[in-house]
């Protein structure tokens, strides 16, 4: 069965890296398109399934570079937005994990600055899934204006959110405060260990799913990086181990695993409305299948997800 459209709404962000530079007067910066929701958009492309990016792209030089990359990866860019301001822009230093802590430099930029009238003609006839997002979420003054868009797109499409919470950016008290509301939007809410720490700091994650289940999601999923993902479907849970693999950066990982949980999801029909025949073997198979886009995405420098075809040529490896 081919996966139907999904839309994903949300930032770009240019992800800069330092390297070696030729004196210590100086640093040297590789910048990579990312942002939360567009390194989700680029992976669900790359896997196969037909994606649409509802995005506010700036003209600048890293506006260019987005636009180049999304296309380059099959992202639908016909209803993103040409914006005057500025691009966002993160600059990461790794740690000897490859864990990334980004410094941004968000202010005014175009991503947050969403209006009513700017998503009022998307049509989602074609969209089982919308799924947004991190500071789209929580940035005003757009963020009421993704809301509201999500509240109307709930009745023809299945919701996914992933908060990933950037404290630096936005306390995590905002967080806090919209994530029942959120719930009650969302089918799918996919967040990271170190989401939870920062949302309900000191709660055990089992505890945590039931919390957001009454609040209204009916999947919560709870990546834990090397070990793995915890998925709750209605209180009903399993533990996915994750894929051993050499790790470079974990940047863009969970955008990764998102986009692998929603694609096989989607390619066995099963997005759309409510999640009303998801059982939780359709889930444990999302998630593994998640978990293998994350180890690769790992495998490489910054958010970099994997096509369809290596997957295929790894399996194919793996059956010989």
């Amino acid at each position: 069965m081919s996966p139907r459209q999904i839309t994903v709404l949300g930032e770009c962000v240019a992800d800069a890296f330092t390297e070696p530079a030729p004196s210590r007067n100086e640093l040297a910066l590789r910048v990579l398109p990312g942002g939360g929701p567009a390194n989700t958009a680029a992976a669900l492309a790359r896997l196969g399934t037909p994606a649409r990016f509802l995005a506010r792209l700036s003209g600048d030089v890293f506006g260019r570079l987005f636009r180049a990359h999304l296309e380059a990866s099959g992202v639908d860019l016909s209803c993103a937005v040409d914006a005057a301001e500025p691009s966002t822009l993160a600059v990461a230093e790794l740690d000897a994990q490859g864990q990334a802590t980004f410094s941004f430099h968000a202010q005014a930029t175009a991503d947050w600055q969403w209006t009513g009238a700017e998503l009022a003609g998307v049509d989602l006839t074609d969209t089982a899934c919308v799924h947004t997002g991190s500071l789209a979420l929580v940035k005003e003054p757009g963020a009421a204006v993704v809301e509201d868009f999500l509240a109307a797109a709930a009745s023809r499409a299945t919701i996914s959110l992933d908060p990933n919470v950037r404290p630096l950016l936005v306390r995590p008290e905002v967080y806090r405060a919209r994530l029942a509301h959120w719930c009650g939007l969302a089918d799918v809410l996919r967040l990271s260990e170190d989401d939870l720490d920062l949302l309900l700091p000191g709660t055990p994650p089992e505890q945590a799913c039931d919390t957001w289940h009454a609040a209204g999601a009916r999947l919560v999923v709870i990546t834990r990086g090397a070990a793995g993902a915890l998925a709750s479907l209605d209180g009903e849970r399993v533990t996915v181990p994750a894929v051993t693999t050499q790790v470079v950066d974990t940047v863009g990982a969970g955008d990764s695993f998102t986009a692998g949980l929603l694609h096989h999801l989607g390619a066995q029909g099963l997005l759309g409305g409510r999640l009303t025949d998801l059982r939780l073997d359709d889930v444990e198979a999302a998630c593994r299948f998640g978990t293998r886009v994350a180890a690769l995405t790992c495998s490489v420098a910054g958010p970099n997800p994997p096509w369809q075809s290596r997957l295929t040529q790894i399996a194919t490896a793996d059956r010989a």
